[in-house]
C-alpha cells in the first residue's frame, strides 16, 4: 500500500530482463487514458468485432497488463492517477466527499511531481478534477494551476455538451464532438514536436467512448459493432498516431506510452445491461470479467492495459502481477529520478520493476482494495479476491444505492465473506471460503487494516486528508446529503399540485 522506492540510476547503462539502455536522460511519458472502454474492448484482450491494430501492435511490441486497476466510476479515477492515492484518501475543496473527488489544490499531482525535474508537461481531452460540470466548475483547480503547462480540452464528461477550452479560455461552447478525438491527438503531437529536446509527459485523457459518442467521416459506420465499434477504432488509429511521431522524433528508444481505461464499460447503455456486441450497443464489453462501470466486481475496475518502450519494455510479453493506475505516479517519479512527497500517504508502489519485466522482483504482499464511494467492498492479494460481507444497498455508496448502472443480477450483498480465486474464475460465481478459512482470515485482516488506515463508510482512517478542516476530525466520511433513489418520493400536499 505504501510507496515503495526502487532506485534506478539516471547515468551510464542498465540492464533489466535482458535488454541493455542507455540511461543517460529522464524518459518521455505518454498516458493515453480512454474513458469507459471495457477490458474486452481491443482485439488483443479478446474483442472479436472491433479492429484495434494499432493498440494490438502495442501488445506485440511491448507489454500487455492483465491485471491492471482503475477505480469503478471516471471522477475518481482521475484523481488516483493523477495522485497515486486511492480517491477516499485524498482532500477534496470543502472536505465533502463527492462523487467525483473536487481535487484540493494542496494535493500534488504527477505533472507536479514532473516539473521538479523540468518535465514540459501537458493534458489534452477530458479532465473532471475541478468539479463534474461543463459550466460552473472551479478554474483554478485547472490543469494549469496543477503542474500543466498546456492544456486543450473539456472540463468533465461529454453527457450532452462538450464546452472546449484552450488553457483556462473557453474557445468553442458546445463543440462538435466528432472530431475530438482526432484534435486531442492533433495537439499532442504537437506539443511533442514542440518540446522534443527536453523530457516530455503527455496526458491524453480521450472523451470517449464514454457516450454520447461521435466519430469521424472516416470511422463512422465502418465498424461492425456500430457507433460504439467506429470510436474505439478511431481511438486505436490515434494512438497509432502519437507512436508514430514518437519513432518520427527518434525518441522511441527513449519514451514509455502507456494506454489503458478509465473504468469498466458502461452497461447501462446496452440492451439488458450485458456487455456490448450489438451494433446498437453504446456501450463496452467485460470480456471473461463479471459486471461493469460503478462496480467494485472485476468488469467494474480491471481494465485493458498496454505499455510500449521500445528497447526498455520487453516485447510481447504478458504481465498479471497486480499493478493500477495508483503506481503510475511513484513509478514515473522513480523513473524520471523525482522525489515523492514526503508529507503524505502515497499509496501507489513505483512498478518500473514490472515495466521491465522483471516479474521476480514484484512485491508478493501487493494488495489492491476496491472502493465504492466510501464503502471498502473487496480486497485482492496474489490470485485471492476477497468480497467483504455487505447490504445489498450498502451505506456510502449514495447515489448508487440502488445500483442502475449493472445487470440486476450483479446488484447483490454478502452475508458472509464471498472468496475467489480469480486464476479459475474470472467470472466470481463460486464463494472458497469455508475450502479456504486461512485465506480469509488474512484477507479480512488487510481490509481492517485499510479501514483503520483510511477508512470506510463508517468510519474515517488515520491517514484521510482534510486540509480544509478547522476543529476536530469528521468521524465519518463527509459524504453530501443523496435522496435514496430506492424509495419514492412523497406525494406533494394537494395545495402545492
Amino acid at each position: 500500500m505504501y510507496f515503495l522506492w526502487r532506485s534506478l540510476g539516471l547515468v551510464g547503462w542498465l540492464t533489466v530482463a535482458g535488454i541493455t539502455f542507455a540511461q543517460s536522460a529522464p524518459p518521455n511519458f505518454v498516458v493515453i487514458f480512454a474513458d469507459d472502454m471495457g477490458y474486452g474492448d481491443a482485439g488483443c484482450f479478446g474483442s472479436k468485432d472491433i479492429r484495434t491494430p494499432r493498440i494490438d501492435g502495442m501488445a506485440k511490441e511491448g507489454m500487455r497488463f492483465t491485471s491492471f486497476y482503475a477505480q469503478p466510476i471516471c471522477g475518481p479515477s482521475r484523481a488516483a492517477i493523477m495522485t497515486g492515492c486511492q480517491p477516499m484518501r485524498v482532500a477534496e475543496r470543502g472536505t465533502v466527499k463527492n462523487v467525483h473527488p473536487i481535487l484540493h489544490a494542496k494535493e500534488i499531482t504527477i505533472a507536479e511531481v514532473l516539473k521538479t525535474k523540468d518535465y514540459a508537461t501537458a493534458c489534452f481531452g477530458k479532465w473532471d478534477l475541478a468539479k463534474h460540470a461543463q459550466r460552473g466548475f472551479f478554474i483554478d483547480l485547472f490543469p494549469t494551476r496543477q503542474g500543466f503547462d498546456y492544456f486543450f480540452g473539456t472540463p468533465t464528461s461529454n453527457d450532452a455538451v462538450v464546452n472546449l477550452y484552450r488553457n483556462e479560455k473557453l474557445i468553442e461552447p458546445k463543440t462538435n464532438m466528432a472530431p475530438l478525438t482526432k484534435r486531442y491527438t492533433d495537439e499532442a503531437i504537437a506539443f511533442m514536436k514542440k518540446n522534443k529536446n527536453k523530457p516530455f509527459f503527455v496526458y491524453l485523457p480521450h472523451t470517449m467512448p464514454h457516450t454520447r459518442l461521435d466519430a469521424t467521416a472516416q470511422f463512422k459506420g465502418k465498424s461492425k459493432r456500430g457507433l460504439y465499434g467506429d470510436v474505439i477504432e478511431e481511438i486505436d488509429f490515434n494512438v497509432g498516431r502519437i507512436l508514430d511521431a514518437v519513432e518520427g522524433m527518434g525518441l522511441s528508444k527513449n519514451t514509455y506510452v502507456l494506454f489503458t481505461s478509465d473504468n469498466g464499460p458502461w452497461l447501462i447503455k446496452n440492451k439488458d445491461h450485458q456487455d456490448g456486441s450489438l451494433p446498437r450497443d453504446h456501450g463496452g464489453s467485460a470480456g471473461p470479467l463479471r459486471s461493469g462501470k460503478v462496480s467494485t466486481f472485476e468488469g467494474g475496475v480491471r481494465v485493458p492495459t498496454v505499455l510500449w518502450g521500445p528497447g526498455r519494455v520487453p516485447a510481447g510479453v504478458t504481465c498479471d502481477k497486480i499493478a493500477s493506475t495508483l503506481d503510475v505516479l511513484p513509478t514515473f517519479a522513480a523513473l524520471a529520478g523525482a522525489e515523492l512527497p514526503q508529507d503524505r500517504v502515497i499509496d501507489g508502489e513505483d512498478v518500473a520493476h514490472l515495466f521491465h519485466g522483471e516479474f521476480d522482483q514484484a512485491n508478493p504482499d501487493k494488495a489492491f482494495h476496491y472502493y465504492l464511494r466510501v464503502h471498502l467492498q473487496a480486497v485482492r492479494q496474489g490470485k485471492w479476491k476477497l468480497h467483504l460481507p455487505r447490504q445489498k444497498m450498502q451505506p456510502g455508496t449514495a447515489p448508487f444505492l440502488v445500483n442502475r448502472h449493472i445487470a440486476p443480477v450483479d446488484r447483490v450483498g454478502f452475508k458472509d465473506p464471498f472468496l475467489v480465486d480469480l486464476d479459475k474464475d474470472l467470472g466470481e460465481t463460486t464463494n472458497l471460503a469455508e475450502q479456504h478459512p486461512d485465506i480469509v482470515k488474512k484477507l479480512l485482516g488487510l481490509a481492517q487494516d485499510m479501514r483503520k488506515d483510511l477508512g470506510d463508510f463508517d468510519q474515517v482512517g488515520e491517514n484521510m486528508r482534510f486540509f480544509d478542516f478547522i476543529g476536530q476530525r469528521p468521524s465519518r466520511p463527509p459524504v453530501p446529503q443523496v435522496r435514496d433513489i430506492s424509495k419514492p418520493k412523497k406525494p406533494k400536499p394537494a395545495g402545492n399540485q
